[in-house]
């Protein structure tokens, strides 16, 4: 008897033992791979997806057809090494601590791949991290110190220490990502991979096999590029980004010193500095690619340039920059047509999130810009493509407000993982899986912090709804402006004044705060961030600002006090 019953004893446990087994493994079969593509400086208007009029991207439009194209996706602070901290924690700036380019990032903050690679996943990051050179929660990573280098880049590494590949970046980051999918990934354990792009951040240079191509390319203006920055706040005319008089003439329009000296043409900014670095990298051949390109943009410059009025000047700058910083796009497209097509080729769609995202906006010559940092659209908005086979209806669109703030918390969900209580987004889950009835977010919250530095735009918080923007600029003057964005969608105007917004500017004013009582911001800690800075570029310390600048600031600001 006593043996029948340890016979039953054992088979019932052996039995609950494989269940439970069969359970854990269906559950591991069951959480979706995510891969989290993101480039720098990707502009919405550069992806065909959104608008064809610059470019074709068809590799990355066919994340949208496979899944979800979003109208609305925006950024919590438009600069980069701040997006990405955000990406990363799931927080404000003000709260994970990295409110601008020039502090470092609190390395005691959770990630999100930490927490995915506690719950069992495989994680690999490769490519432009901007910040830190160990990132946390990952099992393998390659990634470029700092901004990195277009050509023949360094590459900081976890198992193999500092190393230089020679050849272009972007097909570069894409042969590693492809190299650990097909010899480091474990099969039977789904994977979080981060494949992020420098390009096409500044200074833009394009891949040797696309110069041809794109220096003889011309390119439709924007309808605002001879923006006079009249009908607003101060911030919009006293930037630092105009492509005529902010964007240099050798560093960024490739114009070579020695042509520069000869027409008498006067640097700007760190011009043939940042021209010389970059030319040094390149290896004999790649350097005869270069000069075999660009000497006959030079030539044509010369013979131009003695003729040139400033509206000349203006539009060939512009022509220029869309050449090149388009041309480093082709090859952004080229190279996620090879991860997407690898990922056919051996079935791993089924279950894979694929994620397209930039770490914000670009104006491309509206307003006369080139660069980041405002709240105005083509800075504050950030292309969005999520494909999901099976749970995403494919060639979708939504207009929902989502943020980058989003993205920890709808892979946290995605992989079964809890979130912390402290993260600060809202899981995209819901409308990924057409269940949009349970989102009911109306509003988003925006606050840009890095002034005084490179490029002079004012700090600024604000409230955005699909109508509206009010946007508090308070650091040196106190201004306000709303804008109204059907109405003027070009945002040339500001209506905070018009008393036919009188009742929608006290609502928004009532929906600011209540935001920043949501997340945690204030005027205390605002205050906090303007003083650390500002120590720090009264000595000198912060790129972009002399310590003659800082002081005219404080002058400024005592005037007002």
């Amino acid at each position: 008897m006593k043996n029948t019953k340890l016979l039953l004893f054992v088979f019932l446990m052996t039995a609950l033992v494989s269940c439970s087994s069969e359970k854990s493994e269906t559950h591991k079969k069951e959480r979706p791979n995510i891969i989290f593509i993101m480039s720098d400086d990707h502009a919405y208007q550069a992806i065909s997806a959104y608008d064809n009029k610059l470019i074709e991207t068809p590799n990355i439009d066919r994340i949208a057809k496979m899944g979800v194209l979003f109208t609305n996706a925006s950024v919590t602070n438009s600069i980069c090494a701040p997006s990405r901290a955000t990406i990363l924690t799931g927080k404000h700036s003000h709260l994970n601590g990295k409110v601008d380019n020039h502090f470092q990032f609190d390395t005691t903050n959770i990630t999100f791949p930490q927490l995915l690679q506690d719950a069992g996943y495989q994680t690999a990051m490769f490519g432009k991290l901007h910040f830190g050179n160990n990132p946390k929660g990952f099992d393998q990573f390659k990634i470029l110190p700092g901004q990195g280098s277009y050509y023949n880049p360094d590459f900081i590494t976890k198992h193999d220490g500092n190393i230089k590949v020679d050849g272009y970046v972007t097909d570069i980051i894409t042969d590693m990502t492809l190299d650990w999918l097909e010899n480091e990934r474990k099969e039977d354990e789904p994977f979080m991979l981060m494949y992020l792009h420098k390009a096409p951040h500044r200074s833009w240079l394009m891949a040797e096999r696309h110069l041809d191509d794109f220096t003889n390319r011309e390119f439709p203006e924007p309808k605002t590029l001879f923006d006079d920055y009249s009908g607003r706040t101060s911030p919009a005319g006293e930037a630092e980004m105009n492509i005529l008089h902010h964007m240099s003439w050798a560093g960024d329009n490739k114009v070579f010193p020695e042509v520069m000296d000869e027409l008498g043409i006067a640097e700007i900014g760190f011009d043939k500095q940042r021209y010389t670095y970059e030319y040094s990298r390149f290896t004999d051949e790649q350097r005869e690619s270069f000069m075999e390109a660009y000497g006959k943009v030079n030539e044509e410059f010369k013979k131009a340039y003695p003729s040139m009025s400033e509206e000349d000047m203006m539009k060939w700058k512009y022509q220029r920059y869309m050449q090149d910083y388009l041309g480093t796009i082709q090859a952004v497209d080229e190279n996620v047509g090879r991860l997407l097509d690898y990922l056919e080729a051996n079935d791993m769609m089924e279950n894979t999130i694929i994620v397209y995202t930039s770490d914000q906006g670009f104006y491309l010559g509206e307003h006369g810009w080139y660069d980041k940092r405002f709240i105005y659209d083509e800075s504050f908005k950030t292309p969005l493509l999520v494909s999901w086979p099976d749970r995403i209806r494919a060639g979708s669109r939504s207009d929902e407000l989502v943020q980058n703030l989003d993205f920890a918390q709808t892979f946290l969900e995605a992989a079964g993982v809890e979130s912390p209580d402290d993260m600060q987004g809202e899981s995209l889950i819901p409308i990924l899986t057409g269940n949009d009835g349970q989102w009911d977010r109306d509003a988003v919250y925006y606050h840009y912090y890095e002034y005084p530095a490179e490029h002079m735009v004012n700090r600024h918080y604000a409230i955005v709804t699909k109508d509206y923007k009010l946007v508090h600029y308070y650091y040196v003057e106190d201004q306000w402006e709303l804008l109204d964005r059907n109405k003027d969608p070009l945002e040339l105007k500001n209506f905070y004044d018009d008393p036919a917004y009188a009742d929608i500017k006290l609502d928004l004013h009532d929906r600011l705060e209540a935001l920043r009582t949501k997340y945690k911001d204030s005027n205390e800690i605002s205050q906090k961030y303007i003083d650390l800075l500002m120590k720090d570029a009264a000595e000198g310390k912060v790129f972009g600002v002399s310590k003659e600048k800082v002081e005219e600031i404080k002058e400024r600001r005592r005037r007002l006090m």
